[in-house]
């Protein structure tokens, strides 16, 4: 079984940056993507943006490329979403995800693990 624990959210202003950290624990060597995704009130889970574990490939969704950035930190089994030029659109509940299998897909469907979430709310 694999825990993960999202935190860095809050409440900002347009404009400004947050950073997002993602701590995975337990059978960590079945992980080979992480995954940001979102979830607005109403809305279905919409994919941010994933990570390769071992070899650092990335893909963004083109709603937050250029203002987002993921990383990770092997050492720390964190992975990081950098997120700068904040939108009102942007809020919503932020939730990493695990992916055992290879492959940068979009799918929520396509995860196999799951974060409690962190709130990020934009204000205008």
């Amino acid at each position: 079984q694999v825990q993960l624990v999202e935190s860095g959210g809050g409440l900002v202003q347009a404009g400004d940056s947050l950073r997002l950290s993602c701590v995975a624990s337990g059978r960590t060597s079945s992980r080979n993507v992480m995954g940001w995704f979102r979830q607005a009130p109403g809305k279905e889970r919409e994919f941010i943006a994933a990570i390769n574990w071992t070899y650092g490939a990335t893909y963004y969704a083109d709603s937050v490329k250029g203002r987002f950035t993921i990383s990770r930190d092997n050492a720390k089994n964190t992975v990081y979403l950098q997120m700068n030029s904040l939108k009102p659109e942007d809020t919503a509940v932020y939730y990493c995800g695990i992916r055992k299998i290879l492959g940068l897909t979009v799918s929520p469907d396509d995860y196999d693990y799951w974060g409690q979430g962190t709130q990020v709310t934009v204000s205008s």
